[in-house]
């Protein structure tokens, strides 16, 4: 990665670990949101002046991370009260974390730690002391944060991925030859799940993480992995506004995946054509979605119909009819035909569903749909179905903008109001 470009992603992910928007950095340095974005994205370099004030507001240590700090940087440089008010330490609280061990303690409670932006930019950007492990150790440590994962107990995940993260980064760097390779697979795999989780809150550190996933994911040299890591890298650049290249870097990839004859991999190539259908769909482009659609339910049936069983569950998304399903009613809704979900929905039995944290996102693509069709009693329902399959599942932030809609709909709905209180949204 170009300096400029780590630069960028330093900058993107100290911001967003101390709950800054793009304006607000922007006025304490005298640039635009426009341009900061483009800073974060490595196509700006801002000058000296201006970079001193954005690593003083957040409190970055360039040299720290193996870049260079702005040469006038200085104590003096000032700043309004507002932006002094914005003014945090960045690692402490992921620093803290990413010492301890790979899974969290019982011990710790939901307050004592530090939200999941931070924990990521802490396994990003902080300096750990880490022991390798054996593979054999650290793949049933990843396959427990997974196990949390699917079970969409997020804050878990959250409180163990630091430790994990740190250990099969210091494994890897144990390790050489092939050993080293799949511990590359295992580094990709727990930057993919952390990517998921920042997904999930929406927060821009997803970013980071997810190139962090897909670097470690072409080092292994699995064709599987990589194509996780691409989902992941994939969505995060159609939340930043780019579905056009999410669509192309998921086609490519679904399409080296296909020429491999393995289940496994064909599986992944399925899963990657319903992510790039859903992204087209949320850029209105009605014939890339269904197309796109259709060559995903292809690839299920003829996994199917050859009597190859792909795994049962892949690592957090699966390639079967349902899930198929389930991304129809994501793509209609996002395409603005939401009633072409409807018969798509009636036919998934969602406790047939393998994870809780798919049959979470069936009640959250349900609640989408209904509520666009005007229907508050069934988009009430469908969250409500959420809450009781995975309760850390309605306090993100799209499904509290929802229930923030059901609560100021012009018709009351009954049981709202106590929903959105225990969901934190009133």
């Amino acid at each position: 990665m170009s300096h400029q470009r780590r630069l960028g992603t330093a900058i993107r992910a100290a911001r967003c670990a101390q709950r800054m928007t793009q304006a607000q950095l922007g006025r304490a340095c005298g640039y635009s949101a426009s341009a900061i974005s483009r800073i974060e994205s490595g196509l700006l370099r801002p000058a000296d002046q201006p970079l001193a004030v954005i690593v003083q507001v957040l409190g970055l240590q360039l040299d720290a991370l193996g870049l260079d700090q702005p040469a006038n940087l200085s104590r003096d440089v000032t700043l309004d009260q507002e932006d002094a008010m914005l003014r945090r330490q960045l690692l402490v609280a992921g620093m803290a974390a990413a010492g301890t061990s790979m899974l969290p303690s019982a011990a710790a409670t939901a307050a004592d730690r530090p939200d999941a932006s931070t924990r990521i930019v802490g396994a990003l950007y902080g300096q750990t002391d880490s022991a390798p492990v054996s593979l054999q150790e650290l793949g049933r440590a990843l396959a427990l944060a997974r196990d949390q994962f699917t079970a969409a107990r997020y804050e878990n995940l959250g409180a163990a991925l630091p430790g994990l993260l740190g250990t099969a980064q210091a494994t890897r760097e144990s390790l050489s030859g092939r050993a080293r390779e799949e511990a590359h697979a295992y580094v990709a795999r727990a930057w993919v799940l952390a990517t998921e989780l920042a997904v999930k809150g929406h927060e821009d550190v997803a970013w980071p993480a997810a190139e962090r996933a897909l670097a470690a994911a072409q080092s292994s040299g699995n064709p599987v992995v990589q194509g996780e890591a691409a989902r992941v890298l994939a969505i995060t650049m159609r939340r930043a506004g780019r579905p056009a290249a999410a669509v192309d870097l998921l086609r490519r990839t679904a399409d080296s995946l296909c020429r491999d004859p393995d289940a496994t991999s064909q599986a992944v190539a399925a899963t990657l054509l319903m992510t790039a259908a859903y992204t087209a769909a949320c850029g209105r482009r009605r014939s890339d979605a269904l197309g796109l659609m259709g060559g995903a339910e292809d690839a299920v049936s003829r996994l199917a119909s050859a009597g190859t069983r792909a795994p049962s569950q892949l690592f957090t998304v699966d390639a079967t009819s349902a899930q198929a399903d389930l991304y129809w009613v994501g793509v209609h809704t996002a395409l603005g035909t939401p009633d072409e979900g409807v018969p798509y929905a009636a036919r998934i039995a969602p406790g047939r569903l393998p994870t809780a944290e798919r049959r979470a996102r069936y009640g959250t693509d349900c609640a989408r749909m209904w509520h666009h069709l005007g229907d508050h009693h069934r988009t009430f329902a469908a969250l409500r179905f959420t809450e009781q399959v995975a309760p850390e599942e309605v306090r993100r932030p799209a499904l509290r903008a929802l229930t923030t809609d059901l609560l100021y709909a012009p018709a009351s709905v009954s049981g709202v109001r106590e929903f959105a209180a225990r969901t934190g949204v009133s």
